[in-house]
């Protein structure tokens, strides 16, 4: 059986969601190819997450962002968490997370997640949150009691963050860096020429910049980004994305297929074949990524526990052929 999920943005409360997008033309949603079909959620699993979820009065991008992937992943106890509330500063054009001005922070929500990852028993978990523009630091210290929360809850737990870009908020990258994650993701999105239309409110050379500083402060730390296709893009641009990542020395990249949430968000251009995702997975493999994910699917979280584990093999990989070259010489 497979679901297919249409919002209307006209309708109901969609309209308070996505407020700065009401005076959009509508973009019909297209009909998706059976190879990005997706089961409805219905294991009992799928389900004891979600009341977890609702228990510990947290919010999830699985639920918010519409993932497709949702069914598979909280049946097996993967829940992205969200924190800072639901409502983002930020009004991406591909994004279906309320816009608007936020609540302010929930200082019981970093304990909270903490408790959660220990219930859920998981080795490796994914933070994420929405942009706070509004916030002096963008949520960075927050993010950091929420990584502290998490190391004292349940100390063998490797965790991953995807932060916001964190722009013209000076010293903000520092204070979540000092926390040490063991994964630093941020997501450059699209390519530089659609950033004036897609993701409107930031910069690609910040987010690109972000991307390298965190290597730069802390070496140890994996960082990874991910890339949407099907909104425009061109192959050379996405080459070119991979290549500026790669000067960053970001270990990780990830790349799927844009799915539209609503007739007001930006519309998919292309749908992005298998054959294709696996060319580009070949190209950034050859360009010296550590680990690539890149399928219809793919998602900055899906299967990241799994993705984590590879990611620290081939690092240890590296070093190990590194040695073994200097010692033969």
């Amino acid at each position: 059986m497979s679901t297919r999920v249409v919002i209307d943005h006209r309708k109901g409360g969609a309209l308070l969601r996505h407020p700065e997008k009401a005076h959009r033309p509508d973009n019909p949603i297209a009909r998706k190819p059976d190879w990005i079909r997706v089961k409805a959620p219905n294991h009992p699993v799928y389900h004891e997450t979600r009341a977890l979820m609702r228990e510990q009065k947290l919010v999830t991008v699985c639920e918010e962002a519409a993932c497709p992937n949702i069914g598979e992943c909280w049946s097996q106890r993967h829940a992205t968490m969200m924190i800072m509330g639901e409502i983002c500063t930020r009004a991406c054009a591909f994004c279906n997370v309320t816009t608007g001005m936020p609540n302010p922070l929930d200082d019981g929500e970093p304990e909270r997640v903490g408790e959660a990852v220990a219930k859920l028993g998981l080795r490796h978990v994914v933070i994420t949150s929405v942009d706070r523009d509004d916030l002096p630091d963008g949520g960075a210290a927050h993010f950091a009691r929420v990584i502290g929360a998490v190391r004292a809850a349940s100390p063998t737990t490797t965790i991953e963050i995807l932060t916001p870009d964190f722009l013209r908020k000076p010293a903000s990258l520092e204070v979540v860096v000092a926390a040490r994650p063991d994964v630093f993701n941020h997501n450059l999105e699209t390519v530089p020429r659609l950033y004036t239309s897609i993701r409107p409110g930031a910069r690609y050379y910040q987010s690109l910049r972000l991307l390298d500083d965190v290597k730069r402060h802390d070496p140890s730390i994996f960082t990874k980004s991910g890339l949407m296709v099907g909104l425009g893009e061109e192959r050379p641009e996405i080459l070119q994305v991979m290549d500026d990542l790669r000067v960053a020395d970001v270990d990780f990249i990830t790349l799927g297929q844009y799915l539209q949430p609503t007739v007001k968000h930006a519309p998919v251009r292309h749908f992005v074949t298998p054959d294709e995702f696996a060319d580009y997975a070949a190209m950034a493999r050859a360009k010296g990524f550590l680990q690539v994910s890149a399928s219809p699917l793919t998602r900055s979280s899906y299967h990241a526990d799994s993705d984590f584990a590879e990611l620290r093999a081939a690092r240890e990989a590296k070093l190990a052929a590194g040695r073994g070259g200097a010692e033969s010489v």
